[in-house]
């Protein structure tokens, strides 16, 4: 973890403040067209109503910030400890996970109350200036903060697809599609690569230490496979031929009856797709999204290719801007795109998180951080693959070439695509 340099124009605490704040205010804005019930419900295991969301930030900052570094500091309410508590073994006990949406109590109101104690105590704390651990824990805790903000859009896009109505969660001007282009590919001649996060500079602490790779000549699609590609994959039983799917991904197939990806739908003969605006038809020309790793391997096995280890997939984002359809946009929906310019593939950053074939483990010399934080990452290193290059619901700010995405190879609700890669000769 490292220390956010502020502008040279505005005092340290002042710059702070402003962020703090922005960020805070960004995940209220998410909350903004949902009502109440919407944010008490869950969906499934894997998910977390919206008001778990508000309060589990904020007891992030409670816990690791303000019991610590604010010694006037007085919890809002001492049972909060454990409800909002997720998987810090450290720190206590937690409510059950698959529980959260039987909370009713406390009532959002008083989860937002609590959001604003905590509030105020932050900016007190911020504008008395802060040492360099609080203002590391700062960046960590800001950072947790934009990645409880996907969670909570992928999370309401679920809980929407469950309800028979199909609820919009915002409307969104239609966009104007681009041509379907062919699949073209950039090629890479190999050797010795450097990857992970440099010394200096916030990254989470699975990003580092920065280390050396030797790669293979390769080739990487210069765009995301696109809903159309993955239709022809469908349509010649992809789902049906077991010589594509891994062992463990086969038995899912059979055992949920997967067919297509997650949230489409066959009416008519025709294919549609639940979306954060509601229901439409598949666009061919849409980078395909809501597939596991499980699909996404099968995919690339009958194209004739395969995916990415992510050493590979960071060698080809490095150095390139962070530019992309991120949550920013306001889109909340992957956009067609025609590839980089040149031999660089486009559209890296943004849009669908890109599986790749490397199982999420440490990398050299990896140490997880000292104390309680040290739970936030380098447990979960066991039985979950990478992703890669952010999403349309990922804020730009939160994404770099070095993020290490991961989840467990069968899941489907984060916004996961597919980009390939071919050995070259």
């Amino acid at each position: 973890m490292g220390v956010a340099q502020s502008p040279s124009n505005t005092s340290p605490a002042s710059a702070s403040v402003e962020r703090f704040l922005q960020v805070r205010s960004t995940t209220e804005e998410l909350c903004a067209p949902l009502s109440v019930e919407d944010c008490v419900a869950q969906s499934m295991l894997y998910a977390s109503p919206a008001k778990w969301h508000i309060a589990h930030v904020s007891w992030f900052f409670e816990t690791f910030i303000l019991e610590t570094g604010s010694p006037n500091y007085r919890p809002f309410d001492d049972a909060y400890r454990v409800l909002f508590n997720s998987y810090y073994n450290s720190v206590g006990r937690q409510h059950p996970r698959p529980q959260r949406g039987l909370l009713t109590r406390p009532s959002f109101d008083e989860v937002m109350a609590y959001r604003r104690h905590v509030d105020a105590a932050m900016v007190s704390l911020l504008e008395g200036g802060v040492d360099e651990h609080i203002a590391e824990m700062l960046d960590l805790g800001l950072n947790h903060e934009q990645q409880h903000q996907e969670l909570l859009l992928m999370d309401v896009k679920n809980l929407f697809f469950c309800n028979p109505l199909r609820p919009v969660y915002r409307d969104v001007a239609r966009r104007v599609a681009k041509p379907d282009g062919s699949q073209t590919w950039a090629s890479y001649e190999g050797g010795q690569s450097r990857i992970g996060a440099k010394p200096h500079g916030f990254a989470f602490d699975n990003e580092r230490p920065r280390h050396t790779v030797f790669l293979e000549p390769f080739s990487l699609a210069k765009r995301p496979v696109t809903n159309g590609e993955f239709r022809r994959f469908m349509e010649e039983d992809g789902y049906a031929r077991a010589e594509f799917w891994l062992s463990d991904g086969w038995d899912r197939v059979r055992a949920e009856h997967w067919r297509a990806p997650l949230y489409w739908e066959q009416r008519d003969g025709e294919w549609l797709m639940f979306t954060l605006h509601g229901m439409c038809e598949v666009a061919d020309e849409d980078p395909v999204v809501h597939v596991s790793y499980y699909e996404a391997d099968a995919y690339a096995a009958w194209a004739g290719a395969r995916l990415p280890t992510e050493a590979e997939w960071e060698h080809a984002a490095a150095g390139l801007p962070v530019q992309g359809n991120f949550v920013e946009q306001g889109v909340l929906t992957p956009c067609p795109g025609d590839g980089g310019p040149g031999d660089v593939p486009g559209q890296l950053f943004g849009d669908v998180w890109e599986w790749t074939r490397s199982p999420y483990t440490a990398y050299p010399g990896y140490r997880p951080a000292p104390g309680a934080v040290g739970e936030y990452n380098g447990k979960f290193m066991c039985n979950q693959t990478v992703l890669r290059g952010g999403a349309c619901v990922t804020p730009r700010s939160h994404v770099r070439a070095s993020y290490r995405n991961f989840f467990q190879p069968e899941l489907r609700w984060q916004f996961g695509g597919i980009r390939l890669a071919k050995d070259e000769p």
